[in-house]
Protein backbone atom coordinates (compact mmCIF):
# COMPACT_ATOMS: atom_id res chain seq x y z
CA UNK A 1 0.00 0.00 0.00
CA UNK A 2 1.15 3.51 -0.80
CA UNK A 3 -0.13 6.14 1.64
CA UNK A 4 -0.48 9.73 0.51
CA UNK A 5 -1.62 12.45 2.88
CA UNK A 6 -3.33 15.57 1.52
CA UNK A 7 -2.92 18.46 3.95
CA UNK A 8 -2.50 22.18 4.36
CA UNK A 9 -3.04 24.36 7.43
CA UNK A 10 -5.41 26.54 5.48
CA UNK A 11 -8.91 25.64 4.40
CA UNK A 12 -10.42 26.05 0.96
CA UNK A 13 -7.28 25.29 -1.05
CA UNK A 14 -8.51 22.13 -2.81
CA UNK A 15 -7.53 19.33 -0.41
CA UNK A 16 -10.69 17.26 -0.87
CA UNK A 17 -10.78 17.85 -4.62
CA UNK A 18 -7.17 16.71 -4.85
CA UNK A 19 -7.80 13.55 -2.84
CA UNK A 20 -11.00 12.61 -4.70
CA UNK A 21 -9.64 13.29 -8.17
CA UNK A 22 -6.34 11.47 -7.76
CA UNK A 23 -8.04 8.55 -6.00
CA UNK A 24 -10.63 8.33 -8.76
CA UNK A 25 -8.02 8.29 -11.50
CA UNK A 26 -6.16 5.46 -9.77
CA UNK A 27 -9.38 3.49 -9.22
CA UNK A 28 -10.21 3.83 -12.91
CA UNK A 29 -6.82 2.26 -13.64
CA UNK A 30 -7.87 -0.77 -11.64
CA UNK A 31 -6.06 0.13 -8.42
CA UNK A 32 -7.76 -0.59 -5.10
CA UNK A 33 -8.01 2.79 -3.37
CA UNK A 34 -9.12 3.83 0.10
CA UNK A 35 -10.10 7.39 1.01
CA UNK A 36 -9.96 8.28 4.70
CA UNK A 37 -11.69 11.43 5.95
CA UNK A 38 -9.80 12.75 8.98
CA UNK A 39 -11.51 16.16 8.97
CA UNK A 40 -14.35 16.57 11.51
CA UNK A 41 -16.09 18.85 9.01
CA UNK A 42 -16.46 15.80 6.81
CA UNK A 43 -16.22 17.40 3.37
CA UNK A 44 -15.03 14.14 1.83
CA UNK A 45 -17.78 12.24 3.63
CA UNK A 46 -20.46 14.64 2.43
CA UNK A 47 -19.03 14.44 -1.10
CA UNK A 48 -20.18 10.82 -1.29
CA UNK A 49 -23.61 11.46 0.22
CA UNK A 50 -23.00 10.55 3.87
CA UNK A 51 -23.76 12.84 6.81
CA UNK A 52 -20.85 13.30 9.25
CA UNK A 53 -23.36 14.35 11.90
CA UNK A 54 -25.16 10.99 11.86
CA UNK A 55 -22.76 8.42 10.41
CA UNK A 56 -22.35 5.48 12.82
CA UNK A 57 -19.16 3.90 11.56
CA UNK A 58 -16.30 6.33 11.01
CA UNK A 59 -12.66 7.20 11.61
CA UNK A 60 -13.75 8.29 15.08
CA UNK A 61 -14.28 4.63 16.02
CA UNK A 62 -10.56 3.94 15.58
CA UNK A 63 -9.80 6.20 18.53
CA UNK A 64 -12.09 4.47 21.02
CA UNK A 65 -9.73 1.69 22.16
CA UNK A 66 -7.07 3.44 24.25
CA UNK A 67 -4.55 3.71 21.48
CA UNK A 68 -5.03 0.16 20.16
CA UNK A 69 -6.86 -0.81 16.98
CA UNK A 70 -8.60 -4.22 16.92
CA UNK A 71 -7.61 -6.08 13.76
CA UNK A 72 -11.12 -6.40 12.31
CA UNK A 73 -12.31 -2.90 13.21
CA UNK A 74 -11.02 -0.91 10.19
CA UNK A 75 -12.86 -3.14 7.72
CA UNK A 76 -16.18 -2.54 9.45
CA UNK A 77 -15.84 1.23 8.99
CA UNK A 78 -15.37 1.21 5.22
CA UNK A 79 -18.14 2.23 2.82
CA UNK A 80 -18.34 1.70 -0.96
CA UNK A 81 -18.60 4.66 -3.31
CA UNK A 82 -20.17 5.11 -6.72
CA UNK A 83 -16.90 3.99 -8.33
CA UNK A 84 -15.66 0.41 -8.32
CA UNK A 85 -12.31 -0.04 -6.55
CA UNK A 86 -12.81 3.18 -4.56
CA UNK A 87 -13.80 2.92 -0.90
CA UNK A 88 -14.35 5.47 1.85
CA UNK A 89 -13.76 5.50 5.59
CA UNK A 90 -16.01 8.44 6.54
CA UNK A 91 -15.59 11.13 9.17
CA UNK A 92 -17.77 11.94 12.14
CA UNK A 93 -18.12 15.40 13.60
CA UNK A 94 -17.24 13.70 16.91
CA UNK A 95 -13.65 13.72 15.72
CA UNK A 96 -13.56 17.33 16.85
CA UNK A 97 -13.60 16.04 20.45
CA UNK A 98 -10.52 13.85 20.08
CA UNK A 99 -8.07 16.54 21.09
CA UNK A 100 -9.54 16.53 24.59
CA UNK A 101 -10.25 12.81 24.86
CA UNK A 102 -6.84 11.59 23.67
CA UNK A 103 -4.76 13.54 26.17
CA UNK A 104 -2.38 11.15 27.90
CA UNK A 105 -3.29 8.12 25.77
CA UNK A 106 -0.18 6.15 24.87
CA UNK A 107 0.44 5.82 21.14
CA UNK A 108 -2.27 8.31 20.23
CA UNK A 109 -0.24 9.55 17.26
CA UNK A 110 0.00 6.11 15.65
CA UNK A 111 -3.65 5.04 15.50
CA UNK A 112 -4.11 5.70 11.79
CA UNK A 113 -0.84 3.87 11.07
CA UNK A 114 -2.08 0.86 13.02
CA UNK A 115 -5.45 0.90 11.27
CA UNK A 116 -3.83 0.98 7.83
CA UNK A 117 -1.49 -1.84 8.81
CA UNK A 118 -4.57 -4.07 9.20
CA UNK A 119 -5.62 -3.13 5.64
CA UNK A 120 -2.19 -3.28 4.07
CA UNK A 121 -2.84 -6.09 1.59
CA UNK A 122 -6.37 -5.01 0.72
CA UNK A 123 -5.57 -1.69 -0.95
CA UNK A 124 -2.96 -0.40 -3.34
CA UNK A 125 -3.34 3.24 -2.27
CA UNK A 126 -4.73 5.18 0.67
CA UNK A 127 -5.44 8.92 0.62
CA UNK A 128 -5.79 10.75 3.94
CA UNK A 129 -7.85 13.95 3.66
CA UNK A 130 -7.08 16.22 6.60
CA UNK A 131 -8.31 18.97 8.83
CA UNK A 132 -6.35 22.25 8.53
CA UNK A 133 -5.98 22.27 12.32
CA UNK A 134 -2.71 21.05 13.82
CA UNK A 135 -3.68 18.40 16.32
CA UNK A 136 -3.95 14.66 16.92
CA UNK A 137 -5.60 13.90 13.56
CA UNK A 138 -3.04 15.74 11.44
CA UNK A 139 -0.17 14.29 13.48
CA UNK A 140 -1.62 10.80 12.90
CA UNK A 141 -1.81 11.45 9.17
CA UNK A 142 1.77 12.68 8.93
CA UNK A 143 3.02 9.73 10.96
CA UNK A 144 1.24 7.27 8.65
CA UNK A 145 2.13 8.97 5.38
CA UNK A 146 4.78 8.01 2.85
CA UNK A 147 4.35 11.20 0.84
CA UNK A 148 2.59 14.47 1.54
CA UNK A 149 0.60 16.42 -1.02
CA UNK A 150 0.15 20.11 -0.15
CA UNK A 151 -2.44 21.87 -2.32
CA UNK A 152 -1.85 25.61 -2.31
CA UNK A 153 -4.33 28.01 -3.86
CA UNK A 154 -2.50 30.48 -6.09
CA UNK A 155 -3.25 33.55 -3.99
CA UNK A 156 -1.26 35.42 -1.35
CA UNK A 157 -3.01 34.26 1.85
CA UNK A 158 -2.68 30.63 0.82
CA UNK A 159 1.08 31.09 0.57
CA UNK A 160 1.06 32.06 4.25
CA UNK A 161 -0.76 28.82 5.05
CA UNK A 162 1.96 26.93 3.23
CA UNK A 163 4.58 28.49 5.49
CA UNK A 164 2.70 27.19 8.55
CA UNK A 165 2.43 23.73 7.02
CA UNK A 166 6.13 23.55 6.28
CA UNK A 167 6.92 24.72 9.81
CA UNK A 168 4.78 21.86 11.13
CA UNK A 169 6.61 19.42 8.88
CA UNK A 170 9.93 20.61 10.25
CA UNK A 171 8.74 20.05 13.83
CA UNK A 172 7.45 16.57 13.02
CA UNK A 173 10.68 15.67 11.23
CA UNK A 174 12.69 16.78 14.24
CA UNK A 175 10.62 14.72 16.67
CA UNK A 176 10.55 11.62 14.46
CA UNK A 177 14.09 12.07 13.15
CA UNK A 178 12.70 11.45 9.69
CA UNK A 179 11.84 14.01 7.02
CA UNK A 180 8.62 13.37 5.13
CA UNK A 181 8.83 13.97 1.38
CA UNK A 182 6.24 16.33 -0.04
CA UNK A 183 4.96 17.95 -3.21
CA UNK A 184 3.44 21.44 -3.30
CA UNK A 185 0.52 21.52 -5.74
CA UNK A 186 -0.57 24.94 -7.06
CA UNK A 187 -4.37 24.91 -7.30
CA UNK A 188 -7.26 27.12 -8.48
CA UNK A 189 -4.94 28.74 -10.98
CA UNK A 190 -6.46 31.42 -13.21
CA UNK A 191 -4.00 32.75 -15.76
CA UNK A 192 -6.35 35.70 -16.45
CA UNK A 193 -5.59 37.27 -13.06
CA UNK A 194 -2.29 38.86 -12.14
CA UNK A 195 -2.65 37.74 -8.51
CA UNK A 196 -2.87 34.09 -9.53
CA UNK A 197 0.02 34.30 -11.97
CA UNK A 198 2.21 36.12 -9.46
CA UNK A 199 1.45 33.64 -6.70
CA UNK A 200 2.33 30.74 -8.99
CA UNK A 201 5.62 32.40 -9.90
CA UNK A 202 6.35 32.94 -6.21
CA UNK A 203 5.85 29.22 -5.51
CA UNK A 204 8.18 28.34 -8.37
CA UNK A 205 10.81 30.77 -7.14
CA UNK A 206 10.67 29.99 -3.41
CA UNK A 207 10.17 26.20 -3.60
CA UNK A 208 11.79 25.14 -6.89
CA UNK A 209 12.58 21.57 -5.83
CA UNK A 210 9.30 20.83 -4.09
CA UNK A 211 6.62 22.46 -6.26
CA UNK A 212 4.86 20.67 -9.06
CA UNK A 213 5.90 22.26 -12.32
CA UNK A 214 2.35 22.91 -13.53
CA UNK A 215 -0.86 24.05 -11.82
CA UNK A 216 -4.43 22.83 -11.36
CA UNK A 217 -6.71 25.33 -13.10
CA UNK A 218 -9.99 26.73 -11.89
CA UNK A 219 -12.65 24.34 -13.22
CA UNK A 220 -16.38 24.50 -12.51
CA UNK A 221 -16.69 20.80 -13.35
CA UNK A 222 -15.17 20.01 -9.95
CA UNK A 223 -18.19 21.59 -8.28
CA UNK A 224 -20.58 19.80 -10.62
CA UNK A 225 -18.94 16.45 -9.80
CA UNK A 226 -19.23 17.03 -6.05
CA UNK A 227 -22.95 17.81 -6.38
CA UNK A 228 -23.47 14.43 -8.04
CA UNK A 229 -21.15 12.50 -5.73
CA UNK A 230 -18.93 11.48 -8.64
CA UNK A 231 -15.18 11.59 -8.98
CA UNK A 232 -14.45 14.39 -11.50
CA UNK A 233 -13.08 12.02 -14.15
CA UNK A 234 -16.35 10.06 -14.11
CA UNK A 235 -18.29 13.23 -14.87
CA UNK A 236 -15.96 14.51 -17.58
CA UNK A 237 -12.63 12.85 -18.26
CA UNK A 238 -11.53 15.59 -20.66
CA UNK A 239 -12.11 18.69 -18.57
CA UNK A 240 -9.05 20.90 -18.05
CA UNK A 241 -8.93 20.18 -14.32
CA UNK A 242 -9.01 16.40 -14.74
CA UNK A 243 -6.32 16.56 -17.41
CA UNK A 244 -4.13 18.55 -15.02
CA UNK A 245 -4.63 16.04 -12.21
CA UNK A 246 -3.86 13.19 -14.61
CA UNK A 247 -0.58 14.89 -15.47
CA UNK A 248 0.13 15.39 -11.76
CA UNK A 249 -0.56 11.72 -11.06
CA UNK A 250 1.80 10.64 -13.83
CA UNK A 251 4.52 12.83 -12.35
CA UNK A 252 3.93 11.52 -8.83
CA UNK A 253 4.04 7.92 -9.99
CA UNK A 254 7.24 8.58 -11.91
CA UNK A 255 8.79 10.10 -8.80
CA UNK A 256 9.49 13.35 -10.63
CA UNK A 257 6.88 15.94 -9.58
CA UNK A 258 9.24 18.85 -9.02
CA UNK A 259 9.99 21.71 -11.39
CA UNK A 260 12.26 20.19 -14.01
CA UNK A 261 11.23 22.08 -17.12
CA UNK A 262 11.96 25.61 -18.26
CA UNK A 263 8.58 25.76 -19.96
CA UNK A 264 5.93 26.37 -17.35
CA UNK A 265 2.17 26.70 -17.59
CA UNK A 266 2.26 30.37 -16.63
Amino acid sequence: MRIWTVANQKGGVGKTTTAVTLAGLLAEQGKRVLLMDLDPHGSLTSYFGLDPDTVEHSVYSLFQHQGKVPAELPRTLIQPTSLANLSLMPASTLQATLERKMVGVEGMGLIISRALAHLWDEYDYAFLDNTPVLGVLLINALAASQHLLIPVQTEFLALKGLERMLHTLAMVAKSQRHALSYTIIPTMFDRRTQASVQSFRTLRKNYPEDSWRYAIPVDTKFRDASKQGLVPSALDAQTHGVKAYRRLLDDLLSGNPGIQSERQSA
